[in-house]
C-alpha cells in the first residue's frame, strides 16, 4: 500500500500495515476530528484522527521502530470517541483518559485480532503503551504522538510552515531508546512550538468555548435519552446529526450558542476552564551525550515558566454581545 503525508512524504508500508488502516476501526477516525468540536467554528481547526494515526505510524517507521510498534502506532487512538476529549468532560474524566478506559474492549471487538493473527501477530502485546518508547513518553519529554499532533495541528492551521516541521523532524535521533533533537537551536524552535499548540491553540477562547458548549449538549442529550454512552463510538457528524434531529427545544438552543463570537477577558468573563498542565523539555544529543534543553538554553527555562503560569491560570472567556 501507498501512502502519502505532506509531513513524512511517501511510503510504502507492509501489507498488515495496508490491512489495519483499510479495517473499519481506523477508517472511523477519518470522520472523529482532534479538536473536538471546534472544527464547527474554523475550518483550520479540521485534523482527524485518522490523518494523526498514520502520522504517527510513519514518524516511528522514519525514526526506525518496528512494525509493531508502528502498528501501535497506527492504534493508538482507535477508542477515541465522537467529538475526542469532548467526551472526557461530559464524564468526568480530568485526565482526558476515557478513551484509554476503553482501548482493549474496542479492539477486541473489531476485526483488527484476525488482522493481525493473520500475520502473526498477537494483539495483546501491542496493546500496552510502556512497550513502545518511541510510540509514548511522559511528559515532558518527546514521542511520537506528542510531536505529530503539535506539528500537524499547527500546519493545518497555518502557523508553522511545512519546510520548517520538516527540518526538525530531519533533527531527531533515537539514543537509549529515547527520542532526542540533535541541536539546541532546533530544540528551542520546537518548545516554541509546543506551547503554540498547548496554550495558543488548546487554550484559545473560542476552541475553550465550543468544546464548553458541546459538552453542554452531549449533557443535555444524555439526561434526555437523546444519546447513550455507546453513541460515543459513531462518528461527529453521525452524533451531531441525532443531537439535530432531537426535536428537543434545550438541545438546539445550545447548539446554536456555539457560534457565538467570544474574546479573552480576565475581569469580565463567562467561563473559566484550566485544563491539565503540559510542559515540554525535549532532550538534546550533543557531544555522545543526552541533556534536557532546559539545561543548556536560559530562553527554554523562561518559556518552561511562562507556560506553567498561563496553564495554571488557565482561559477566561467573554461572550460577545451582538449590537
Amino acid at each position: 500500500m501507498k501512502i502519502y503525508d505532506p509531513l513524512y512524504g511517501k511510503f510504502d508500508v507492509e501489507n498488515v500495515l495496508g490491512e489495519v488502516i483499510q479495517s473499519p476501526p481506523i477508517q472511523r477516525l477519518k470522520n472523529i476530528h482532534q479538536g473536538g468540536a471546534c472544527y464547527l467554528v474554523n475550518p483550520l481547526w479540521d485534523v482527524t484522527r485518522y490523518e494523526h494515526s498514520i502520522g504517527v505510524m510513519l514518524l516511528i517507521r522514519k525514526l526506525g521502530g518496528s512494525i509493531e510498534e508502528q502498528i501501535a502506532g497506527l492504534l493508538h487512538d482507535v477508542s477515541h470517541t465522537a467529538f475526542s476529549h469532548v467526551i472526557d468532560y461530559v464524564l468526568k474524566h480530568e485526565q482526558e483518559d476515557y478513551h484509554e478506559s476503553i482501548y482493549e474492549q474496542v479492539i477486541e471487538q473489531s476485526s483488527i485480532p484476525k488482522i493481525l493473527e493473520k500475520y502473526g501477530y498477537n494483539y495483546k502485546h501491542l496493546l500496552y503503551e510502556q512497550e513502545w518508547g518511541l510510540l509514548e513518553q511522559p511528559l515532558p519529554l518527546l514521542c511520537a504522538d506528542r510531536i505529530d499532533y503539535t506539528l500537524r495541528d499547527l500546519a493545518r492551521s497555518e502557523e508553522i510552515k511545512v519546510q520548517r516541521a520538516t527540518s526538525f523532524l530531519d533533527s531527531l535521533v533515537v539514543v537509549e531508546g529515547q527520542i532526542a533533537v540533535t541541536s539546541i537551536e532546533q530544540s528551542e524552535w520546537f518548545v516554541q512550538t509546543y506551547y503554540r499548540e498547548v496554550i495558543d491553540y488548546f487554550l484559545h477562547p473560542l476552541n475553550i468555548y465550543v468544546n464548553e458548549v458541546m459538552t453542554k449538549v452531549i449533557q443535555r442529550a444524555m439526561e434526555h435519552n437523546i444519546l447513550v454512552v455507546d453513541d460515543f463510538l459513531l462518528e461527529d457528524e453521525q452524533v451531531l446529526h441525532m443531537l439535530r434531529s432531537s426535536e428537543n427545544k434545550e438541545v438546539l438552543t445550545l447548539l446554536q450558542m456555539i457560534h457565538q463570537e467570544v474574546e479573552e477577558n480576565e475581569h469580565k468573563y463567562d467561563l473559566h476552564v484550566a485544563k491539565k498542565i503540559r510542559l515540554i523539555d525535549p532532550l538534546v544529543y550533543h557531544n555522545e551525550t543526552l541533556a534536557p534543553v532546559s539545561h543548556l538554553s536560559i530562553k527554554v527555562q523562561s518559556w518552561n515558566e511562562e507556560a506553567l503560569i498561563k496553564s495554571e491560570k488557565g482561559t477566561f472567556v467573554k461572550v460577545r454581545t451582538k449590537n
